[in-house]
């Protein structure tokens, strides 16, 4: 009898957990799109790159100076881990960036979601996986039909790398939860995205990048686009296996098109709703069927 109560009790606790982690993910998820929303006002004063890297520099020193990560003991595993998660970090924002300021919020991350799709049929080995892959092709397919004016090929291939990018950003970011404690690896990843950003954002945003308005935008855009939903995933990600993470992950262009008419008034056309729903259908469906291979992600610690 008491050993039946403590089962029931760590099942009730991991479940729990999980909740919790969905809940850390799906505010994080709201956080990023309306922060992308804000980011979009400071394109005419700083451009997409002004506006990434005001975003990394202010998340950075934040995360800096909250948990003043130890780099003196980091083996070379931990420095290239480090690297690579800034790597990821620097090309997904600045892509998908360039990328809303030529095409609609929502069809950008439409085409960005699949990054975490073809990661989950890659870790998948039901044929089934082809299926939803197929039918995620079809969804941009009518994506590109309905939104045929809003869409710019600059703008589609400046999403499909945000998309390599974001694939990469889980993968990373799964593994410094499990490499560092707390937020360091996120804090030193984002110092690295910020330093190889920096440059950049300061050639195309000029004097405008030290105006105290500009300033005052980059740190809110800091905030509502980095600080909040990656520290929120990243803890997720220390609960949830990857497979469900990118679940939630897939409802991005959902959220991207609801902040996207809420917030810049971009109309989501018939046509359009109904290439993000089969999106959206196509990555669920992928992922439950990655589950058999959710260990090769690192998933279900």
């Amino acid at each position: 009898m008491w050993q039946r109560r403590g089962v029931t009790d760590v099942r009730a606790a991991r479940t729990a957990t999980r909740a919790g982690a969905v809940v850390m993910v799906l505010v994080g998820q709201f956080s990023v799109q309306f922060g992308a929303t804000a980011a979009t006002g400071l394109f005419a004063r700083v451009g997409p790159l002004g506006a990434v890297a005001l975003r990394l520099a202010f998340a950075s020193l934040v995360l800096l100076a909250v948990c003043r990560p130890r780099v003196r003991h980091l083996g070379r595993r931990d420095r290239a881990l480090v690297v690579g998660f800034g790597v990821a970090l620097a090309g997904m924002n600045s892509l998908i960036y360039e990328a809303i300021a030529r095409i609609p919020l929502g069809a950008a991350v439409t085409l960005e979601v699949l990054g975490p799709l073809v990661l989950s049929v890659a870790a998948s080995r039901r044929a089934s996986s082809w299926l939803w892959a197929a039918l995620a092709l079809a969804g941009v397919a009518l994506l590109g039909r309905g939104d045929l004016d809003s869409l710019t090929p600059a703008g589609v291939l400046f999403a499909l790398g945000a998309a390599t990018m974001w694939a990469a950003y889980i993968l990373a970011s799964q593994q410094a939860g499990g490499r560092f404690d707390r937020l360091d690896g996120l804090a030193l990843a984002m110092t690295v995205g910020a330093v190889l950003t920096v440059p950049l954002g300061v050639v195309a945003g000029g004097a405008a990048m030290v105006d105290p308005v500009v300033l005052g935008w980059g740190a809110a855009v800091a905030l509502l686009s980095s600080l909040v939903p990656y520290s929120l995933e990243l803890v997720a990600l220390r609960r949830l296996p990857a497979s469900a993470f990118s679940v939630l992950m897939s409802l991005a262009p959902a959220i991207a098109a609801t902040a996207g008419f809420v917030v810049l008034g971009q109309e989501v056309t018939p046509l359009s709703a109904l290439a993000i729903a089969l999106v959206i259908a196509a990555s669920i469906g992928a992922v439950r069927a990655s589950r058999p291979a959710r260990d090769e992600l690192g998933a279900g610690r």
